[in-house]
């Protein structure tokens, strides 16, 4: 079965994960996926992921979720830049999420990376996601 949003498809397993209290979720692996969950990881979002091979040919990532005093620490995960819709960004309009303290994900010519990283690296791109 195909799938036209693979990034919405893993921001909804997330979103989901987190208001059933689950501690681990899983979902289709891919390169793409384990770039932005690395992003989110990096960024304190997510507790760890991994890549499980489940039978010959077939991988999916297993995905820890983070928790705060019994809180998603992920209160808000929303796509930006969809297929119908793609949302790119210079370096100068890269927007701010709740005035810095949330990130956005940027899929930029460097590999994907937070807002923060790509101010640093001085590169702009396709807004995937914002994450509160």
């Amino acid at each position: 079965m195909s799938m036209t949003d693979p990034i919405a498809d893993l921001l909804t397993r997330i979103r989901n994960g987190q208001e059933a209290n689950k501690s681990s979720i899983a979902a289709p692996a891919s390169a793409f996926r384990e770039s932005v969950l690395s992003v989110l990881k990096r960024e304190g979002y997510i507790r760890d992921f991994s890549r499980v091979n489940i039978r010959p040919g077939i991988d999916e990532l297993k995905i820890e979720l983070k928790y705060f005093d019994g809180e998603p620490v992920i209160k808000e995960i929303s796509r930006v830049s969809r297929p119908g819709r793609r949302v790119y960004s210079k370096i100068k309009e890269l927007p701010r999420v709740y005035n810095g303290l949330g990130i956005a994900i940027l899929s930029t010519p460097r590999g994907v990376m937070s807002d923060t990283e790509a101010r640093e690296a001085n590169v702009g791109g396709e807004v995937l996601c914002h994450v509160f």
